[in-house]
């Protein structure tokens, strides 16, 4: 990969995803589609967790339902999906490693947003139960007119409401789909996570394990520094 110097920069403003970024809701995801799948006797094929990351919950249960050959079941295995992951999450809100601490520090020094495929409700309770609302003045998720990842409208809304360039604004993505919503709208891009193909990974400035990666914590703590 070659990296595009993002540790030589600091952002005007940060846009996060949530889930499987700042809250540790992925597997949670992964629990809801097996009761979804299960509540209608269906049965995923092999692989499918991994073409349903980042996909937005309407478009997930259309996708279940067409790879179970059951077209006409989209929209309640979408509910249904919903349902069991808002349990989920009220039953175990947990943040991502080093989630928390970053959005604390840089909360301090730039605005702070978030871009989600999520519905609204979800996650304002997901910040909320982790004790983070209230670091973010803007939360911007998919639908009233603005079009899921990977289309850019949640990242693009984001930055403008911030009121900054979007060149000058970073994108915190764990998904592939959200690095292309972000690099369409024209942002830097900081990948975290497990690592997808080099194709792939390439399309973010920089790809880490985690956010609680020494050099992402030093780099936060220089830029901040930087401004006081």
């Amino acid at each position: 990969m070659t990296t595009r110097h993002i540790f030589t920069w600091s952002p005007a403003a940060i846009v996060f995803d949530c889930d499987g970024t700042l809250m540790d809701t992925e597997r949670h995801w992964q629990d809801a589609r097996s009761r979804a799948f299960g509540e209608f006797g269906l049965k995923p094929r092999p692989g499918f967790a991994e073409r349903a990351k980042g996909v937005h919950y309407t478009e997930c249960g259309s996708l279940m339902a067409e790879e179970s050959g059951k077209p006409h079941l989209a929209d309640d295995l979408a509910q249904a999906l919903l349902r069991h992951f808002m349990a989920l999450v009220a039953e175990d809100p947990v943040t991502m490693p080093g989630a928390a601490a970053l959005v604390r520090i840089a909360a301090r020094h730039v605005p702070l947003a978030v871009a989600s495929n999520c519905p609204l409700d979800v996650v304002e309770s997901c910040l909320t139960r982790a004790g983070l609302r209230g670091y973010f003045a803007h939360v911007v998720v998919a639908g009233d007119g603005l079009l899921p990842k990977p289309h850019p409208d949640v990242y693009a809304t984001a930055v403008r409401l911030c009121s900054v360039r979007p060149e000058d604004a970073m994108a915190v993505e764990d998904s592939v789909t959200g690095v292309e919503s972000a690099r369409s709208a024209g942002m830097r891009v900081l990948g975290v996570g497990p690592r997808p193909t080099d194709e792939e990974v390439d399309r973010a400035d920089l790809w880490l394990r985690t956010l609680a990666e020494p050099e992402l914590q030093a780099w936060v703590h220089a830029w901040t520094e930087g401004e006081d």
